[in-house]
């Protein structure tokens, strides 16, 4: 893509250059052409309210070259991140490095979803309730209730000792179903009308992408005044976005929110004298039942569609008596809503589940009242449109929805997922008027841009791909063994792991061995304990700490499955073998992508080469790139699915990947070692 000499992408290149302000301010920092490239891409398609489609490798400076441009612009911007801990990432450190050198003075702000904030009215409310299940919550909460009276924010991760699944969580913030809004006695002091406040004010501001889809797709997170403003948006970790999407623009029904209804009903009743013997049987009824579906579907796999769900004679019983208990919870606390706010809000939560659970069985009515059939009648799992004869290249996936159910140790979770999100995503960033700007380090396929181009719903775009800047010939090396069975052998995962041990002991450990399945996984600890190198599995601590652990060893061996294939940061010696033990193709238990796969197939198009393919190629990609993180690091890429060259597919992996040397031969991973 040719940049155009713009007024602003003049000053982003002189900003990255040598001898710029970034140059003396931060130490380390030189200028890459890669970088300057991009940045001056970023600002053609902010001064051309464009869509930038733009892959940089690790190396590039990505995060660099889009704040440059986002600052020097004084449009007002939207910067989202993949998950809250890239989002504080960006926010404290990156930004304030940009901001200063540049010596521009305007305002940014942080917003996160408003479960993110501390809750003065549930934390009020949880004061004396019998709710907490040990004495560790019970202190806990005591920090917390200390905490609430010195903090600024209210933003929960200020709690380090907190941990993100806590169950106390849920009892000290809101969500947009409880939240109770101008009502609330606690209004005036709320965290997250003052974050919102702050980033309304502000001329960039700092998401994650669940906060960004939650807004688009209406279901109000306290940012729905500020995104219409906006003249620019920044996606970064875009390849996630998509997955994302299609959570949002469905809905769901857990059973934690059906049981925290019931009891916030029994909470607001020491508000309302007399109320207590009206409420307190139907929210036990409400529990009960929400426990007594999860008890019948114990039997079910843990994901499945809803027709597998409603197939069975014992469940269908438990889901009319949900319903019941739904309907007769909100019929109580219909006459108390004048009573106290927190019965309105209850009365509201209780119609918006009962509504969602119906619309999930697909019995809802213009009225929102229960059918009169039977429940298994109703439900649509997925429809799709073919494409007319005369258009036979064309893929169009009609945008229904597949009824999926997904199973925890101790709740369900009923979701409805839109098949596709590109059209809604095409809806709401043409009616934002805006500039948008899709990176990643892991967008392209083989070069190509037209998979997460169909994907996002982007038809015109400028692209750009700026591989890693990185000496690949010297700092890494792609190793695939020999002789390995088909993944699917019994045998694969022991000759697997005798393929490796050479490899650990010329690298003196310090690896990452990523697992396709659990199962592996446990396989190889089993197999690896005991071993010369610091074991760290899965499961077995936190994941910050997980890998904390594993920088500090010096010499330790880590084994994960997919959620370490990105969003890990390990630079230096401490990691310097990276091995993938089969290409990552989703799992086929996944209700939403067989659904697609299936739409695809009715549509005229190849599941495989349209979906299933360029899905594992960014996968792999990902994992990969947890390899080489800085000029310094040195490590070898073990690829140890003969697919890769028994297969024609196996090609296009391999195109995509950083030009690593290949080789068949340990002696080369042993060399590459004894010269480090």
């Amino acid at each position: 893509m040719a940049a155009t000499d713009s007024r602003l992408g003049r000053a982003v290149r002189d900003a990255l250059g040598e001898d710029s302000a970034l140059a003396q301010a931060l130490p380390g920092f030189r200028p890459r052409p890669a970088q300057q490239r991009l940045a001056v891409a970023v600002a053609d398609a902010f001064e051309r309210r464009e869509v930038l489609l733009a892959e940089a490798g690790t190396g590039t400076g990505k995060t660099y070259a889009y704040l440059v441009p986002a600052l020097l612009s004084g449009m007002k911007t939207i910067v989202s991140t993949g998950t809250r801990a890239l989002q504080d990432q960006l926010y404290l450190r990156d930004l304030p490095r940009v901001r200063d050198a540049l010596g521009i003075g305007l305002k940014t702000a942080l917003l996160k979803g408003r479960a993110n904030y501390l809750c003065r009215y549930r934390m009020e409310q949880a004061k004396g309730e019998p709710r907490f299940t040990s004495r560790e919550q019970i202190s806990q909460f005591q920090r917390v209730v200390a905490w609430s009276g010195r903090t600024r924010s209210g933003d929960m991760a200020e709690l380090e000792s907190l941990a993100e699944d806590s169950p106390l969580l849920p009892l000290v913030t809101s969500t947009a179903d409880n939240c109770l809004g101008t009502e609330c006695p606690f209004w005036s002091e709320c965290f997250v009308v003052q974050a919102r406040q702050r980033a309304q004010a502000a001329d960039l501001v700092v998401v994650n992408h669940h906060l960004l889809l939650a807004d688009l797709a209406l279901k109000q997170e306290g940012f729905g005044e500020i995104l219409p403003g906006a003249q620019a948006f920044i996606v970064d970790e875009a390849h996630q976005l998509p997955e994302l999407a299609a959570q949002f623009f469905g809905e769901g029904l857990g059973a934690r929110p059906l049981v925290e209804l019931a009891r916030d009903a029994v909470s607001e009743c020491k508000e309302v004298p007399g109320a207590l013997a009206a409420v307190q049987e139907p929210a036990r009824a409400l529990e009960a039942a929400t426990r007594a579906l999860r008890a019948a579907m114990d039997n079910l796999p843990l994901r499945g569609t809803a027709w597998r769900a409603l197939d069975e004679v014992d469940i269908e019983p438990a889901f009319h008596a949900l319903v019941q208990s739904l309907t007769a919870l909100r019929e109580v606390v219909a006459p108390l809503r004048q009573a106290a706010p927190g019965f309105d809000a209850c009365h509201v939560r209780a119609q918006d589940q009962l509504g969602r659970l119906q619309r999930w069985l697909g019995e809802e009515g213009e009225t929102g009242e229960t059918g009169s059939g039977s429940l298994s009648d109703g439900v649509c799992l997925a429809s799709q449109k073919t494409v007319p004869e005369s258009e036979p290249d064309t893929v169009s996936v009609d945008p229904v929805s597949v009824h999926w159910y997904e199973l925890t140790p101790r709740g369900f979770r009923l979701q409805r997922t839109p098949l596709d999100v590109a059209a809604p995503l095409r809806a709401h960033r043409e009616a934002s008027n805006a500039a948008w700007v899709f990176t990643s380090a892991t967008l392209a396929v083989a070069g190509r841009f037209d998979h997460v181009a169909q994907r996002l719903g982007v038809e015109h775009a400028r692209e750009l791909l700026e591989p890693s800047p990185f000496d690949w010939d010297r700092q890494a090396l792609c190793y695939l063994p020999k002789g390995l069975p088909e993944p699917a052998s019994r045998d694969f995962g022991m000759a697997l792991l005798e393929s490796l041990r050479p490899v650990l002991e010329a690298s003196g450990g310090r690896a990452f061995l990523l697992f396709a399945s659990h199962r592996a996984l446990r396989e190889a600890a089993e197999a690896l304990q005991g071993g010369p190198w610091p074991l760290f599995v899965q499961g077995s601590e936190p994941r910050h700490v997980l890998l904390q652990r594993f920088r500090e060893s010096g010499n330790g061996v880590l084994l994960g499955t997919a959620s370490f294939r990105e969003g890990v940061d390990v630079a230096g010696d401490a990691l310097s073998v990276v091995v993938i033990d089969k290409l990552p193709f989703a799992a086929p238990d996944d209700p939403v992508f067989e659904a697609r796969l299936d739409a695809i197939r009715r549509a005229g198009g190849n599941p495989f080469r349209d979906e299933q393919l360029p899905q594992a190629v960014i996968a792999l990609k990902q994992g990969a790139g947890r390899l080489i993180r800085t000029e310094t690091d040195r490590g070898v890429l073990v690829l140890c699915d003969p697919r890769l060259l028994g297969k024609t597919y196996g090609r296009t992996f391999l195109e995509s990947l950083p030009p690593l040397p290949i080789t068949r031969e340990v002696k080369d991973v042993q060399a590459f070692f004894a010269d480090n």
